[in-house]
């Protein structure tokens, strides 16, 4: 009679502890729940934050650019696809101080104005592979009365590391480079698209030359930037803290 009683007790003890550990189950599911959103609100504040920051400094960059080029005509818009102000400032700062003859830059646009009113003793080959964004870009050098810019359209076609670069046959006058900067052609679904320049540029660089290239945030530009460097034992590489990230590469 005891070993029935004992055995009925063990069991409805076994039942009440099964029956409090579902109840802490779900209420554990329950507080997950409540504090999921209050993690997804911390999280996008931070991003908020952090947006915010970058919107700031942007604004810092962009006011020195547009006081040090004292631009007399309207210019396109900066950032997204276009290159950030932080880059521009670089670029303006390089083109200046480094008073080069020949720059190339691969992807026209904002840099091209940048670069054009930077160092108007320079002679610029800018190479974009779209017409139509080439003529936006030559009637906004067009505006400022840019008149040292070579601006060419070389459409994309097959090229021997098996992606599409620009048509080689643009590049055929062109030597030493003392100012390259590639941020193009578009590199956002090839991590290799822009790799070329490797090959098709690195043996037309001056001695002095400086390489700046945008995108270094992304694992295919940073790769490129790596490769120039290892190319170039008589450059440094620094990567740059930038929206985009940026790499230059200067004669040590």
């Amino acid at each position: 009679m005891r070993s029935t009683v004992a055995l009925i007790t063990s069991l409805l003890t076994l039942i009440a502890v099964i029956y409090q550990i579902r109840i802490m189950r779900r209420a554990n599911d329950k507080l997950i729940k409540l504090v999921s959103p209050e993690r997804d609100v911390r999280k996008l504040l931070k991003e908020n934050e952090r947006a915010a920051r970058e919107n700031y400094r942007q604004g810092e960059f962009y006011t020195q650019l547009i006081h040090l080029l004292d631009l007399k005509a309207p210019i396109p818009s900066t950032r997204s696809w276009a290159a950030s102000p932080d880059l521009l400032l670089t670029l303006l700062q390089y083109a200046r101080s480094s008073n080069p003859r020949t720059i190339v830059d691969l992807g026209s646009g904002m840099s091209t104005l940048v670069l054009a009113k930077s160092a108007p003793q320079a002679k610029i080959f800018s190479i974009d592979n779209s017409q139509e964004f080439a003529d936006k870009t030559q009637r906004v050098l067009d505006n400022h009365q840019v008149t040292n810019v070579d601006l060419r359209v070389a459409p994309l076609s097959r090229h021997s590391s098996g992606v599409d670069w620009y048509d080689l046959s643009k590049f055929a006058d062109i030597s030493d480079i003392d100012l390259l900067f590639i941020d193009g052609p578009p590199g956002s679904k090839n991590p290799e698209a822009r790799h070329p320049a490797i090959s098709e540029c690195i043996a037309k660089l001056s001695p002095n030359a400086i390489i700046i290239i945008d995108d270094v945030s992304r694992a295919g530009e940073r790769a490129m930037a790596e490769e120039f460097a290892r190319l170039l034992p008589s450059h440094n590489l620094e990567f740059l803290d930038h929206e985009k990230g940026s790499a230059v590469l200067l004669p040590k």
